[in-house]
């Protein structure tokens, strides 16, 4: 059987702020500290069937995607957003989206034109 207590105590150890803010990296005078945006989620259930058979699961997933460094020079603080990824699909679907409300205007015109 699962063991949900483990399986908490790895979430736990995983959703640190060390995920958040990577180590601090020192060139020529300029230290970064890269930042990521993390997201998550888990979940877990039991149950018992006819038989009396009984089970259960939990588990949980982590997502991390760059947000950008922190640059610090001379006692300054920069900010430096990372570029974002190109998110084909999110295109694809948008221009979907577009065109078919755009073929609905265009039917509405040629309805209204008719009459």
């Amino acid at each position: 059987m699962v063991n949900v207590e483990e399986v908490l105590n790895q979430a736990r150890d995983n959703l640190t702020v060390k995920r958040v803010f990577g180590d601090p990296i020192e060139r020529d005078g300029v230290t970064m500290v890269p930042v990521a945006k993390i997201s998550g989620g888990g979940g877990g259930g039991a149950g018992q069937d006819d038989e009396g058979s009984s089970g259960g699961g939990v588990g949980y997933g982590l997502k991390a995607e760059p947000v950008g460094a922190y640059l610090i020079k001379d006692g300054d603080l920069l900010w430096r957003p990372a570029m974002p990824p190109v998110d084909v699909t999110k295109i694809v679907v948008t221009g979907n989206l577009v065109l078919i409300a755009l073929l609905f205007v265009i039917r509405s015109i040629l309805v209204s034109r008719k009459s």
